[in-house]
């Protein structure tokens, strides 16, 4: 009768150690495909500047490489990004077509100004014209925004996400590559906008999160030790 007792809390006990293991385990795999993915990282973020990528598939494997382009901003249609800096100041990103050669558009982010810079009047040494060189990081638009993040209102140039062909539009350009360039940290003349803005740090919790489970799963077998004891004290 005492084994019958025991049973269920013994198999429920014995799932939930392997359970707990199990998922541990997982996030030590995490861990080193975390560690291999920042690896990465800081090896693309570190390499030379390449020349623009032709096509989408050629992008997608020089997200976050230095990239260079020259071309010719279009600055009296530049957009507005609402996005903080990397000091956590809210304010706005520049985003301005750069006219190529052949006459494609890239969209480069040329960095962060205050909210209170918004007027290219209040930054107009860094509205640079003519032929210029831009180096900066290739990124690839995001899916969609999260949940709370408000939608882009482009008929007020308030962009809350980048949406190329919206922006693109909005901006009056046609041909638009399908990715865009973060501006490096060179500076502009006057100051503003504020390039090197790419928040390039991959999070990686994965070390603590296995530490979690496998706490559970040394703590649980301490419960169930006392459980046993404890019952089998009242049987005696």
């Amino acid at each position: 009768m005492a084994r019958r007792s025991l049973f269920w809390p013994s198999l429920w006990a014995c799932l939930g150690f392997f359970l707990l293991i199990g998922l541990g385990t997982w996030q030590v795999q995490r861990l080193h495909w975390k560690e291999g993915l920042i690896s990465q990282r800081q090896a693309q973020l570190h390499a030379a500047p390449v020349a623009l990528p032709s096509s989408l598939d050629a992008a997608r494997a020089l997200v976050f490489h230095p990239v260079r382009a020259r071309g010719a901003f279009l600055n009296a249609h530049e957009l507005y990004l609402h996005d903080e800096n990397l000091r956590g100041d809210a304010g706005l990103h520049i985003i301005t077509p750069l006219i190529l050669a052949d006459g494609t558009a890239l969209l480069v982010d040329r960095g962060y100004v205050p909210t209170d810079r918004r007027a290219p009047a209040t930054r107009a040494a860094g509205e640079l014209k003519g032929e210029v060189s831009v180096t900066g990081l290739l990124r690839l638009p995001p899916d969609g925004g999260g949940w709370f993040t408000p939608a882009n209102d482009p008929a007020r140039n308030s962009w809350f996400t980048m949406d190329i062909p919206a922006m693109a539009k909005a901006a009056g350009v046609s041909r638009v590559l399908p990715f865009y360039v973060d501006a490096d940290a060179t500076p502009n003349p006057g100051g503003w906008p504020e390039g090197g803005q790419t928040i390039t740090a991959l999070p990686n919790n994965h070390l603590q999160y296995a530490i979690t489970w496998y706490s559970l799963a040394v703590a649980l077998v301490v419960i169930y030790i006392r459980f046993i004891r404890r019952r089998l004290g009242e049987k005696r």
